[in-house]
């Protein structure tokens, strides 16, 4: 499975390097959500240092939604869909694979933003272990998700519009947990951020799972 994996996580990351999609289009919307709720919020106020972790992971969500997408219509073009279930792989294999080249993308992005709370918004990253574990979860969490939900509305035409429909409602124990988490490594108490952390890990741990073992019929009825 491992194998299989890798291969898929490789072509993945390999087709997005070549198209260059996260770079021009994925983060510059990313940045360009911050810049807006900066303005929306007074940037001199406390309502903004207040809402930094909230704004964050929305910001992580909705970029999730264009790199999710993404990933899902690679496999739509030239048929690449149909050669994945003919080929030997290992239905779980193509969705780890999958979902680690989400993860991937994802995770430069959440340093991208890092880096941007810290210039726009004046957050101040003291409990780096518990910012590290809680962007390593919520990642996963919402990588293999995410993967699983776009393998679910491959195929249909407005499986654009549905995808967000779909998986922001799961993705909303994510979105509670890792501001709660965020709120303790940025407000000075780590200790009531790790619960929350572990609860990322959970859902990390039943999505993954719930993911490798349903992929494979997913990918044969697509």
């Amino acid at each position: 499975m491992w194998r299989d994996a890798s291969l898929v996580a490789g072509r993945d990351l390999r087709v997005e390097a070549r198209s260059r999609v996260t770079i021009n289009q994925v983060a510059p919307f990313a940045l360009l959500v911050l810049i807006l709720f900066a303005f929306a919020l007074d940037p001199d106020g406390p309502v903004l240092e207040r809402a930094t972790p909230g704004l964050y992971w929305i910001t992580v969500l909705f970029s999730a939604l264009l790199a999710i997408a993404r990933s899902a219509a690679v496999d739509e073009a030239d048929g690449v869909r149909d050669a994945l279930r003919l080929s030997a792989l290992d239905p779980a294999g193509v969705f780890v694979g999958k979902a680690l080249a989400v993860a991937a993308e994802l995770a430069a992005l959440e340093a991208l933003l890092g880096l941007g709370v810290i210039i726009l918004y004046g957050a101040d990253p003291a409990a780096l272990g518990l910012l590290g574990g809680t962007c390593l979860t919520a990642t996963v969490a919402v990588a293999s998700t995410g993967t699983l939900y776009g393998a679910l509305v491959s195929g249909l035409r407005v499986r654009e519009t549905l995808l967000p429909l779909l998986l922001l409602p799961v993705l909303a124990p994510v979105l509670i947990a890792a501001t709660r988490a965020f709120e303790a490594a940025l407000g000075g108490v780590p200790a009531d951020g790790w619960p929350w952390c572990g609860l990322l890990a959970a859902f990390a741990v039943l999505y993954s799972v719930a993911g490798a073992l349903a992929y494979g019929t997913l990918l044969e009825g697509s």
